[in-house]
């Protein structure tokens, strides 16, 4: 027979007798105790003086007993005493004690990844960002030298584009005869079809204006592509007048026969014609005419010289990578269609990076800070200017998030028109996109005085790209596929490649007329 000894097992003691000590909270612990200091200080085993033993005796006696109130002055106080903290330390952290309680994840495993914080890792990759970015600088400078030259920001021949400054300074000439037209027609003087013959007239002069002056005169791509650039926006805007003081009579005349008009529309409603509206949606950041804006209280006059100091820091790093990497990488290269392949691949991949980061700074500048300086001026309201376009699963997705100004325009002036109209919605799409690349191409095409559609054929590949990210995303399910597809065809491949071919095209013809 087996000695009782022999088969002894450690039992626990009934939940009344004894109740759960909870864990020491290393926080807490008194600094002057050793045997505290020789736990935090990494020590196997807890050692006790003679008197802490005879203290930590008494005041375990007195936990049990009076647990609950003990709890209570815990949670009132925050504190614990020297006593409680020594018998909450007796009974933890033994070797006998369950190191494993519950079933846990590991925190980079597919169940859990996304439930924990990747600060870190971000921090991480920010300073190899920065390290990496740091030695291609220093070896650019190595190898070719301050490229910046001393005209960078104007020279003499700036001089030169006086013409455009004209013609841009004479554009508010059509606002102004947009407005003579819709106050005719709000005195009944013309009929709605001769005031739509009269804004078709005026948005096409004021198009094809500007345009005619780049053409004839030599001027600088930058300069051309800035007053383009502010013709296609004044052509939006007179649009967005027109076709809703057209839609405001229309609903006018559906109020006079006793229709009421729905909650959507959270304003007072008017269809009068205000110069004063006129002006102020001229200049405000927005292509979207409507009698009243939401308004902020006032101008936050120290916050528009930080945004000031921050558009002129990204701009000068704009133009320190298009100089010191993006003009050597291109003036190196060949035509991408018709020289060497592999060639041509290794140079847009070479020029993909400085050409994203030129592209992420112009965005930043743009959208971010001088939309929103222009809008604190103007006390503008409604500053989405964007949305978080970086996350879009979908080629689709990412047109609709990250120009939100043309997106708004878009929807309200072309898209559902044309569904109202009976159009289907893959043609209402198409017709969106097409508007789109047409006024890309005249932004790129008219100031490098060559009409070679890369632009335009670029915007209408996204047609079919949208079908296949929505394919993408339906089949997978997975947001990051769509999201790397979006990356990967618009930053890495599409906006390098059509940089190579604008260039060599300029130099060609640059060449030809020689």
């Amino acid at each position: 027979m087996q000695n009782n000894d022999d088969n002894r097992t450690i039992r626990r003691r009934p939940a009344a007798a004894v109740e759960k000590i909870p864990e020491a909270d290393f926080n807490t612990v008194n600094e002057d105790s050793e045997s505290i200091d020789e736990i935090r200080n990494g020590y196997g085993g807890v050692v006790e003086s003679e008197e802490s033993e005879n203290s930590n005796k008494f005041e375990s006696e007195e936990l049990i007993n009076n647990r609950e109130m003990e709890d209570k002055k815990i949670q009132e106080n925050g504190e614990s005493s020297k006593g409680m903290e020594a018998s909450a330390l007796k009974f933890s952290y033994r070797p006998s004690a369950p190191a494993h309680r519950r079933i846990k994840e590991s925190p980079l495993s597919s169940d859990a990844i996304f439930k924990q914080s990747h600060a870190g890792l971000l921090n991480l990759c920010i300073v190899v960002l920065v390290a990496v970015n740091s030695r291609l600088i220093i070896e650019n400078l190595m190898k070719y030298g301050w490229l910046i030259r001393s005209g960078f920001w104007f020279s003499s021949k700036s001089l030169r584009d006086w013409p455009l400054l004209m013609c841009c300074l004479s554009l508010p000439i059509f606002p102004l005869a947009a407005f003579l037209v819709e106050k005719m027609v709000r005195l009944t003087h013309i009929s709605e079809h001769v005031a739509f013959f009269l804004h078709v007239i005026i948005t096409t002069a004021e198009i094809l204006y500007p345009v005619m002056v780049i053409l004839r005169c030599d001027s600088a791509v930058l300069s051309g592509f800035t007053l383009m650039l502010f013709t296609c926006i004044v052509w939006l805007k007179l649009v967005s007048y027109a076709h809703t003081n057209y839609d405001m009579r229309a609903l006018a005349k559906s109020l006079d026969k006793g229709e009421t008009l729905s909650s959507y529309w959270n304003m007072d409603y008017t269809d009068d014609v205000s110069f004063k509206n006129l002006v102020y949606f001229m200049v405000a950041p927005t292509l979207c005419y409507q009698p009243s804006y939401p308004r902020t209280a006032c101008i936050r006059k120290g916050w528009v010289v930080r945004q000031l100091i921050k558009l002129v820091i990204f701009t000068g790093f704009m133009g320190f990578i298009i100089e010191q990497y993006i003009n050597p990488i291109v003036q190196n290269s060949q035509h991408p269609l018709k020289g060497n392949l592999l060639y041509a691949i290794e140079r847009v991949l070479k020029l993909s990076v400085p050409n994203l980061y030129v592209w992420l700074c112009m965005f930043y500048c743009f959208f971010h800070l001088w939309l929103n300086i222009l809008a604190e001026l103007l006390r503008f309201g409604d500053r989405e200017f964007y949305k978080d376009w970086w996350n879009a699963k979908t080629v689709e997705e990412y047109w609709r998030l990250w120009n939100m100004p043309v997106h708004k325009w878009m929807v309200r002036h072309i898209y559902f028109p044309c569904l109202r109209n009976g159009i289907p919605k893959g043609g209402a799409v198409l017709v969106s996109f097409l508007v789109s690349a047409i006024f890309h191409e005249l932004c790129i095409a008219v100031p490098c005085h060559m009409f070679k559609l890369w632009a335009f054929i670029g915007i209408m590949f996204q047609v079919p790209l949208v079908i296949v990210t929505n394919y993408l995303q339906n089949k997978f399910k997975n947001s990051m596929v769509g999201n790397m597809v979006f990356w990967c065809f618009f930053c890495i491949v599409g906006q390098p490649m059509c940089v190579l071919l604008y260039y060599h095209d300029m130099i060609n013809r640059k060449t030809d007329v020689n």
